[in-house]
């Protein structure tokens, strides 16, 4: 289901709770919403008004993906950028790596299975944005 952007800030900055295979209906909010917001190339379930630790992002490819409570276990070359979101106004300097190794969980065949996996670029960047709105920080 289409679900309308939270931009409250209070609940924008509480930190997620962790997401179980039961939160598989969030996941496809987020990925229907995502769908049908221009220019979106990711989006965390507390953008939708939900506190889980889920977000979802399209890839290089524009293939979406879904991420189950997401931790960033190694970033290699820092450097400052220049970052919007789609539920904060205006832009702000962050701190992202151009390298990054994410563990995470997907929901395979209705239970989360852990996995790792290695991005660089544009999709190391947002998959920093998304972890920082799971524990609730602001941009």
């Amino acid at each position: 289901m289409i679900k309308e952007l939270c931009t409250d800030t209070a609940l924008l900055s509480t930190p997620c709770q962790k997401a179980t295979a039961e939160d598989a209906a969030i996941a496809q909010d987020l990925l229907d919403t995502l769908a049908a917001t221009e220019n979106a190339a990711c989006l965390a379930a507390n953008q939708i008004g939900e506190t889980k630790c889920i977000f979802v992002f399209l890839d290089e490819q524009e293939t979406p993906h879904v991420v189950y409570n997401p931790y960033l276990a190694r970033g290699l070359y820092a450097s400052k950028v220049t970052e919007e979101c789609l539920t904060l106004e205006g832009a702000q300097n962050v701190r992202r790596f151009e390298q990054i190794r994410l563990e995470y969980q997907e929901l395979v065949d209705g239970a989360l299975v852990t996995k790792k996996k290695d991005f660089a670029g544009w999709e190391a960047e947002i998959i920093q944005h998304m972890i920082d709105h799971c524990h609730g920080k602001l941009i």
